[in-house]
């Protein structure tokens, strides 16, 4: 177990949510977070400063992305013991959650550096709640695979997972993925959350394959955008959940790998949904 108390001889790595879209959603907490860093690390240092001279703040900004996050760790590590406080930000929402800034919070943990997390807009959050789909759990994957066949491997791990789905897409491969989650989902709901919280923001709703066929139609698709998928109803579970062989075939199967009478059918019993005693006469019927 690693103590995670503050070392007040180091500095502090503060990861701050910033606006999705919206720069009244920044807090009070955040603003003055990013003002008393002594730098701020960003993934796209235009996007962060322009965020700053929004709020007035004139904090010095580095560049800290996904292609030059390994070679910084060790830069930022050392700078963090010697006393430095660096803030980190993503170029919308939390940081660290589908974003390089996780492996700066690991190598921080690992070397009992102070972390704190200053809470702020989540697209994953904000998406979930639009779409409306109940459910006791969701799921978030990132971004989607880009090749269909990769995308559909993915969904189909994920079919009978309880749980609202939800995944981060680019807008040139939305209409690509759209197809791909109607053909594996074809009797669920989708919504599609596109530039959540600015002014043109969107939410469309329907069947999977309505969805798809909205959004084939557009000449032009622009924007951040979130796909959330309603959870697997419980014909769906039960569908999926179905042997694909028949019972005379499995009691073949079973009987030829040696499986005892009375454990076979059990098993029967449980896969098939039918009685035990009545999986038990069947199986005697033909052995």
């Amino acid at each position: 177990m690693q103590n995670m108390a503050t070392d007040t001889k180091t500095g502090c790595l503060v990861l701050i949510g910033t606006p999705i879209g919206n720069i009244g959603d920044m807090s009070e907490r955040a603003t003055q977070a990013l003002a008393q860093a002594q730098t701020v690390c960003a993934e796209d240092t235009r996007v962060t400063s322009k965020l700053l001279g929004m709020l007035g703040i004139k904090t010095h900004v580095e560049r800290c992305d996904e292609n030059i996050m390994k070679e910084r760790i060790p830069q930022l590590i050392e700078r963090l013991r010697a006393g430095e406080r660096i803030a980190f930000v993503s170029d919308a929402g939390m940081p660290a959650v589908a974003d390089p800034g996780a492996r700066l919070v690991d190598a921080c943990i690992d070397n009992h550096i102070p972390v704190d997390v200053i809470p702020g807009p989540s697209a994953v959050t904000c998406a979930v709640a639009h779409a409306g789909f109940a459910g006791e759990a969701f799921y978030f994957g990132g971004f989607l695979p880009r090749k269909d066949a990769e995308r559909e491997r993915v969904l189909k791990s994920l079919a009978q997972l309880p749980a609202v789905l939800v995944f981060y897409e680019s807008p040139h491969r939305l209409c690509a993925s759209l197809n791909v989650i109607a053909g594996v989902f074809p009797l669920r709901r989708v919504a599609v959350a596109r530039e959540l919280t600015k002014l043109y923001q969107e939410i469309t709703r329907d069947t999977a394959q309505e969805v798809a066929r909205e959004f084939a139609e557009r000449e032009a698709i622009k924007g951040e955008i979130v796909i959330v998928i309603e959870p697997p109803s419980d014909a769906e579970l039960l569908e999926a959940r179905k042997p694909q062989t028949d019972l005379e075939t499995a009691i073949k199967e079973g009987l030829e790998q040696g499986i005892s009478k009375t454990a076979l059918a059990k098993q029967l019993a449980r896969l098939y949904n039918i009685p035990r005693n009545e999986a038990y006469d069947r199986i005697c019927g033909m052995s």
